[in-house]
């Protein structure tokens, strides 16, 4: 599929005055800007001769994700489906960022390190699915230093704040460092982050913080490449663009005779290319879902997916 490419994009980012994410507000947003998005978008991709009839299917985001989100994006969703009269596909948001990574790099058959806002996971193709190998027992990298950075009056999203007080740092504070067999844990060390800058610089505790967090989640990558065999990594989710994790995966890959892959930035967060490449895979392997079934799954898991696309098997 080397001839296909992202013809039309048009976004709308819900971006919260104060503090986080509020779901409520986060998918009155998606509402409000459904309809135009969609315009904006058939209107783009007119400049480049496809029209509305040319759509083979609709695809969108099933879960894993923030209930009130899924279901105004489906919404949206079985409506243009019905209205073009074509089949809709829905897809999982963790598996769709690990597609669109192997899309824009030369990675076959990685091992993923996905890190976003809510999920962080290590996971690998085995036998027909993504298998699990490490995960987070609480909350995902993201909302971790999206809680510190409130915590240390930092406006939303933190993570570039940190990454950027990081590179200004001249001591190091030590933090837990929670790695449980292949999980891991970062609520206990935000907050540890958190206590320490009564007593440390905000430089030096965003350096000492990145440096725990990205250590526990290359090791338990690195344990990944050493159980599966495997001599590649990609490295997926809106996290991903910190280039200090970048840095330390590649240090990793390198002394493993690994190679590295990342995909340009705007593969990297959230983005609809993802979801639309990923419904063009299970379109083409004939998966589609009946508008009647077509409910979301906030608890989606990439493991509980058949990857019948892939059809060589690993």
């Amino acid at each position: 599929m080397d001839e296909v490419d992202v013809i039309a994009e048009v976004t709308e980012t819900y971006r919260p005055k104060t503090g986080g994410i509020h779901p409520r507000e986060a998918a009155q947003h998606h509402a409000m800007f459904a309809a135009p998005v969609l315009g904006d978008l058939l209107a783009e991709a007119r400049t480049h001769g496809i029209e509305p009839a040319d759509i083979d299917a609709v695809a969108f985001s099933q879960g894993p994700g923030l209930g009130a989100c899924l279901r105004t994006v489906a919404t949206a969703s079985r409506m243009m489906a019905l209205s073009l009269d074509v089949p809709l596909v829905g897809v999982n948001h963790c598996i769709a960022h690990i597609e669109v990574g192997r899309w824009k790099t030369p990675a076959s058959d990685p091992v993923v390190l996905y890190v976003s806002g809510a999920n962080s996971q290590v996971l690998a193709y085995r036998a027909g699915r993504y298998r699990v190998f490490g995960e987070t027992l609480d909350i995902g990298v993201g909302n971790a230093l999206d809680k510190f950075a409130r915590n240390a009056g930092l406006k939303h999203p933190g993570g570039p704040k940190v990454e950027a007080y990081a590179r200004d740092a001249t001591g190091y504070v030590e933090m837990p460092y929670v790695v449980k067999g292949m999980d891991f844990s970062f609520s206990g060390l935000s907050t540890a982050a958190s206590d320490a800058l009564a007593k440390a610089s905000i430089e030096d505790v965003c350096y000492s913080f990145q440096e725990h967090v990205f250590a526990m989640l290359v090791e338990v990558t690195e344990r990944a490449l050493a159980h599966t065999g495997k001599d590649e990594v990609l490295l997926a989710g809106g996290v991903g663009a910190n280039m200090r994790l970048r840095e330390m995966l590649d240090i990793m890959c390198d002394d493993r005779g690994a190679s590295f892959y990342v995909p340009e930035r705007r593969f990297m967060g959230d983005n609809g290319s993802m979801i639309a490449y990923l419904g063009l895979l299970m379109f083409n392997a004939g998966i589609t879902i009946p508008i009647e079934s077509s409910h979301v799954n906030p608890n989606f898991r990439p493991d509980d997916v058949d990857v019948t696309w892939i059809t060589d098997e690993r």
